[in-house]
Formats: structure tokens, sequence, C-alpha cells
């Protein structure tokens, strides 16, 4: 079982920037796909960006591409998602998420409780 814990939300002017965390509890956090995803208000819940477990490749949606980063640090245990050019319509609750490397693309097994990120125009 691998239990995620995001930080790092809150409110920022547009044009801001935030840096989310996610701290991951199992020790193998090297041998898990990472992802960060997000749902606003009436919308689904949209995929962001992930990183393999090897940190070499990473994906964005086109929405977040050219301002938001996603990144690991294998000694923390740590996902980070650095978001620049904030703009009103990224407003929403954003999740951590994890998986097994042998788990389907795009399948996500685990979840974080959620971290609010508000963007004042």
């Amino acid at each position: 079982q691998v239990q995620l814990v995001e930080s790092g939300g809150g409110l920022v002017q547009a044009g801001g920037s935030l840096r989310l965390s996610c701290a991951a509890s199992q020790r193998t956090f090297s041998r898990l796909r990472m992802g960060w995803f997000r749902q606003a208000p009436g919308k689904e819940r949209e995929f962001v960006a992930g990183i393999r477990w090897s940190g070499e490749t990473t994906y964005a949606a086109d929405s977040v591409k050219g301002r938001f980063t996603i990144s690991r640090d294998y000694a923390k245990n740590t996902v980070y998602l650095q978001m620049n050019s904030l703009k009103s319509e990224d407003t929403a609750v954003y999740y951590c998420a994890a998986a097994g490397v042998l788990r389907p693309s795009g399948t996500y097994d685990y979840w974080g409780q959620g971290t609010q990120v508000t963007v004042s125009s």
C-alpha cells in the first residue's frame, strides 16, 4: 500500500507560481510511476503531468506545457509539480497519483487526498 500526501496548494494571483509536493510512504518510491491530476468544480478529473519511475521521461497535458514541470527527488520520496504563469483556469483540486512500473500506461492505483489551488484573476 502506498500513501501519498500532497502539500503546497493555496491562493495565488494570475501570473504567479506555486510548487506542489507529494510525499510517498513507500520505500520503493523509485519503482513507482507518478502523476498529477486535477479536478475543477463541475468538471471531470483530468491528467496534468506524469513522470516515469526512472525520471527520464515526463509527460504534460497540452494545457500546461511550457508552464508546469514535474520532477522527483528519490532521496525524499517526493514528486513535485512546479506551476508557473498560473491562470484562473488552473483553479482546481490537485491530486497526486502513483502506480507500479508494471501497471498499464495511464493506470494509477494510489491517490492522495488532494490540495486546493486557487488562482485569482
